[in-house]
C-alpha cells in the first residue's frame, strides 16, 4: 500500500462533513506535512472547525527535507508545496490534493495523486459510504469548489447518476 500524504483541504472537508474517519479505514496512516499542521492550527485559532491533529493517532507529521526540488511556482500554497515535496522524497506515495495548480504541478513531476472526491469514491466502492451525492451537497454548502461537470462525473463513477 502506498504511503498517503494529505494536504489541508482533504483534512478540512472530511472533518467538516464528519467523514475524517474514512482516512484510517481506507489508508491506515496518513502523513501530514508540517506546513499543513501549521495551516490547520491557524484555522483553529481563527475559529474554523478543524481537527486537533495532535490528538489523532493515525496521523504522522513530517517535514520535507528539500522543498527546493520543486519548480518555482509562486501561486502554489505552502501546504501543497510541502505535500508534493514529501511525495518526491517518499517512494510509492500518493498525495491527496484538491488544488488545481497543485495537481498540475504533481502531474508534471510524476507524483501520484487523488483528491477528496477520489477518497469519497474509494469509500463508496469499499462499502464504507452508502452515497456520495449527499456528501457533495455538504461540500457545496462548505464552498468546496466543484463544477457541474465534475459533480456529474463523480456521481456517474459512484453509480448514482
Amino acid at each position: 500500500m502506498p504511503k498517503i500524504i494529505a494536504d489541508t483541504s482533504c483534512i478540512q472537508y472530511l472533518y467538516q462533513t464528519d467523514l475524517l474517519s474514512l482516512l484510517p479505514i481506507l489508508y491506515n496512516e496518513i502523513i501530514l506535512p508540517q506546513t499543513v499542521v501549521d495551516e490547520l492550527a491557524i484555522g483553529i485559532a481563527s475559529g474554523v472547525s478543524l481537527p486537533n491533529i495532535v490528538s489523532i493517532s493515525w496521523i504522522a507529521v513530517r517535514k520535507a527535507i528539500n522543498r527546493e526540488i520543486l519548480p518555482q511556482v509562486t501561486e502554489l500554497g505552502s501546504g501543497e508545496e510541502e505535500a508534493i515535496a514529501l511525495a518526491l522524497e517518499i517512494p510509492d506515495s500518493l498525495v491527496i490534493l484538491d488544488d488545481a495548480l497543485g495537481r498540475r504541478c504533481a502531474r508534471q513531476l510524476g507524483v501520484k495523486f487523488t483528491g477528496t472526491l477520489g477518497v469519497l469514491l474509494k469509500a463508496k466502492q469499499a462499502g464504507h459510504l452508502t452515497a456520495v451525492a449527499p456528501v457533495l451537497d455538504q461540500l457545496d454548502a462548505l464552498r468546496f469548489r466543484l463544477d457541474a461537470s465534475t459533480r456529474a462525473a463523480v456521481l456517474k463513477l459512484a453509480g448514482e447518476l
